[in-house]
């Protein structure tokens, strides 16, 4: 499960922990100056009459308040104010919907002015066909290897020593940058903290067009193709309310929206696959955070996939981890119904196998007892109709939420007897052909392991030990092939749950970059990351990003807030950025790097893409997008 501390502190402060009939909230606990705030948020009798009844509980289709406290507040007094909660908020005033949405999120919506807006292209900046996208999501290719080969991307090892920052793009309202480029037509397409999509030139970054999500747009953005100037071309993307999206990518104008899954607390992390005219979008959910509550009926979330027809949006077919629906169990010591089963939800990006008409994903920890048997697994699943075809268990007995973090609550009622060890698959499977014409499933696990698998049948043919792992260790967003080499971003970022008696490490930390043999596991060689944070505060040597390969290198940015690249052959250092630093951008806005994590680099046209800044638990905060290129000669 890829939140954590500040996704406990929004329950704690937004959600309320201690009991539903007497939720904490951030006005009445956050210091103001030297004196603490005691009086309650104007925004609070309003909330707490027409909204805490569905959002504060279990209610369908009804998003928790949790995530309602992570969208901007523009966006939620949008939603009063003649957007779908309308209906629901028609007795309130202007300036009750206004504290409303103030005092969900914690952030005034004076705060929201942007001095410096992001410059609008003109009319020399037009869309050019004939620039055929490099990639057209997560993994370059259906089969996720995450590597541009130089005739589409432009790059390779012989031109990383003189790449220079081109331009900065600076996310307004932003303390994070997670979703991950696409680039197509001239065009690069990207989401931000606040949901807004933009479409920026690739050569100058100016906007072309922007549209507005209802919430934060974490995944990747995924394109149809562009193929001449008079086809339709779409872009599409989820968000973290879990509404999946459909836009014209010429003028970013809305073609349909769909809610994949209607539990309050499920989301979209991982970036939707593209095969054809389906989008196949994996669900993952935030009720691990709810568990810590001990009057909270944990848990009736099931991870899944869904597939969408791209011209409408309608669902063909969606299958899910957990094939059994939650019922009732036991009853947890505060005498709260336990449910299951339950969890497994999936982080990741689905990879496609053409040959076989298969789609694998892979999912994490069940979230109550007892834990099944379709958790931390690669699944595979038939790309028409959705049924299950098999099932590689990775890590057996995981079930675990946040309600067994000690450090945070005395009342661990909703904790599983497993208590973990949380050794999701947050990391997309690959597919990789080997010499001798075979296919296998390379996968990285948090645990630390890298194992290749049967397409097959889903036997286990190697499984290898390449870092510590941890509840943030081992594999985390994405590995990289080039040919049969797999590269492997190891993160083993330290965390106090580590030492928490729920795990027994045997060896210490092993943040860094990794290659391994796709057909055996060996591992071919390893560079551990330099460590240079000193007494920098949230800043971590390790890899979580997804890399990315280009023929001979790979790009792969630290938690240190540095992007380095190095060498295929034999892991040496061959180029690094510094991006905890101001930026000047195009703008005019100075924009600040920090930690890099979530969605990974791009390259297109001679150039490299990507985000810097990670405000999720104990990362650097940034909202910066970076274009590099080669230094003028």
């Amino acid at each position: 499960m890829n939140f954590r501390y500040s996704l406990i502190t929004l329950c704690l402060l937004a959600v309320g922990c201690g009991s539903e009939s007497a939720p904490v909230d951030v006005a009445d606990t956050t210091p103001a100056g030297d004196a603490a705030v005691t009086a309650p948020h104007p925004g609070k009798a309003a909330y707490q009459k027409s909204c805490a009844n569905c959002h504060d509980k279990l209610v369908y289709k009804a998003p928790h308040r949790m995530f309602l406290a992570m969208m901007a507040p523009d966006a939620l007094l949008a939603s009063m104010d003649g957007g779908t909660m309308a209906k629901q908020s028609k007795t309130m005033s202007k300036q009750q919907k206004r504290d409303v949405a103030e005092f969900i999120t914690g952030r005034s919506l004076d705060e929201l002015a942007v001095s410096f807006p992001p410059p609008t292209c003109d009319e020399s900046s037009v869309f050019d066909p004939a620039k055929k996208p490099a990639s057209l999501g997560w993994g370059v290719n259906p089969q996720n290897s995450r590597f541009q080969p130089a005739e589409t991307g432009g790059l390779s090892v012989g031109d990383v020593s003189g790449l220079e920052v081109k331009w900065t793009f600076a996310y307004p309202n932003a303390f994070q940058a997670r979703s991950q480029p696409v680039v197509a037509a001239g065009a690069v397409f990207v989401g931000s903290h606040d949901g807004t999509v933009y479409s920026l030139d690739a050569k100058s970054g100016c906007v072309r067009w922007t549209f507005r999500a209802s919430a934060e747009v974490r995944t990747g953005i995924v394109i149809s193709g562009w193929d001449d100037d008079a086809a339709p071309v779409s872009v599409y993307f989820g968000d973290i309310l879990a509404r999946a999206y459909s836009l014209d990518a010429k003028t970013g104008e809305l073609q349909w929206v769909t809610r994949v899954d209607p539990h309050p607390n499920a989301t979209i992390t991982g970036t939707p696959a593209l095969v054809g005219d389906r989008l196949f979008v994996p669900v993952s959910s935030l009720e691990v955070v709810n568990a810590i509550d001990p009057n909270y009926v944990c848990c009736t979330f099931r991870g899944a996939v869904v597939a969408l027809d791209t011209g409408n949006g309608e669902q063909i077919w969606k299958n899910y981890t957990v094939d059994k629906k939650p019922e009732e169990v036991g009853r947890n010591r505060m005498e709260v119904p336990i449910m299951a089963p339950s969890g497994a939800p999936i982080w990741n990006s689905p990879t496609v196998d053409l040959k076989r008409k298969r789609l694998y994903s892979g999912s994490g920890e069940n979230y109550s007892s007892p834990a099944g048997p379709n958790s931390d697994a690669i699944i595979a699943y038939d790309l028409e109709t959705g049924k299950k075809l098999w099932v590689s268990q990775q890590t057996k007995g995981d079930a675990w939420n946040v309600a067994c973090l000690s450090d945070y609550t005395t009342n661990d009622a909703n904790c599983p007897e497993e208590k973990g060890p949380d050794y999701d698959f947050s990391s997309s499977p690959m597919l990789v052909t080997l010499a001798n014409g075979k296919d296998i499933i390379v996968g990285g696990q948090k645990s630390g392991a890298t194992m290749g698998i049967d397409p097959e049948s889903g036997e286990t043919l190697w499984k290898t030990q390449v870092g510590r792992g941890g509840v943030q260790g081992g594999v985390l967003f994405g590995m990289a092939s080039e040919g049969e080499k797999i590269y492997v971003g190891i993160s083993d970022m330290y965390y106090p749950e580590d030492e928490s008696g729920y795990y027994d490490y045997e060896l210490d930390p092993r943040p860094g970059l990794y290659a391994v043999e796709a057909g055996t596991g060996k591992i071919i060689w390893s560079t551990p990351a330099p460590d240079v944070c000193g007494d920098l505060k949230y800043c971590d040597a390790g890899i979580a990003q997804a890399i990315t390969a280009i023929p001979g290198a790979v790009i792969a940015g630290h938690m240190d807030g540095r992007l380095r690249i190095y060498s295929g052959d034999d892991g040496k250092l061959l180029w690094e950025l510094n991006t905890l630093v101001d930026f000047e951008t195009v703008s005019g806005e100075k924009a600040h790097g920090g930690s890099f994590s979530g969605g990974g680099p791009v390259v297109a046209d001679g150039m490299i893409y990507v985000n810097s800044g990670y405000g999720m638990y104990f990362h650097m905060p940034g909202n910066v997008l970076l274009a590099i290129g080669p230094a003028e000669k």
